[in-house]
């Protein structure tokens, strides 16, 4: 009898491991007539001009992120592979961006709330992707955001690592690139 229990369990632990799995996958939401993209080069549209006033008091301007962000959205691409980024001619979609926002935003301070401690920052950006083809809007999500947060001294007790605000906008914006790569291959 506890034989053919035995038998019976690993019979059952073995077709369990042998079904498929759930369903997840690597590949790319993508259909298959779309295999290459332009993307156009990211627009400042940042207004500098506003008036201030305390919540508007951490948005900055920071020249050249737009271009930034268009050269690793670029590169996300060609390291992703699902999409090939070739010139706007010769595409099957069209990526269109313009920065709208950045931002640095406090996060924690020291204990007397004199320094900030942590800062995160924001870049928020508006996107659309076009089917070159059909000449068609496919989505538009505005204020699409990356961001990274960093700390402004190290702390061995907390293990907090120092970091340049230079190196927090690079992160940023890879941040911001990869969601976009991913927003684009997903299902729509």
């Amino acid at each position: 009898m506890k034989n053919k229990l035995f038998c019976l369990a690993l019979s059952f632990c073995l077709l369990s491991f042998s079904l498929p799995g759930c369903g997840y996958t690597t590949r790319s939401m993508l259909s298959g007539k779309f295999s290459t993209i332009y993307i156009t080069p990211f627009l400042n549209k940042v207004d500098v001009t506003q008036e201030g006033y305390s919540a508007n008091k951490y948005r900055i301007y920071r020249p050249m992120l737009e271009t930034e962000i268009t050269k690793k959205v670029i590169n996300r691409y060609l390291f992703d592979g699902n999409l090939r980024p070739v010139k706007e001619e010769s595409a099957d979609l069209v990526l269109k961006g313009e920065l709208v926002e950045y931002r640095k935003d406090p996060l924690s301070y020291t204990n007397d709330n004199e320094n900030v401690t942590e800062y995160r920052i924001n870049i928020y950006v508006n996107l659309s992707l076009w089917d070159q083809k059909e000449n068609k809007l496919l989505w538009q999500e505005n204020g699409f955001n990356g961001n990274y947060s960093y700390f402004t001294s190290s702390d061995t007790n907390t293990s907090n690592i120092k970091v340049s605000e230079d190196t927090a906008v690079t992160n940023a914006v890879d941040d911001l690139a990869r969601r976009i790569v991913e927003r684009t291959v997903e299902q729509w």
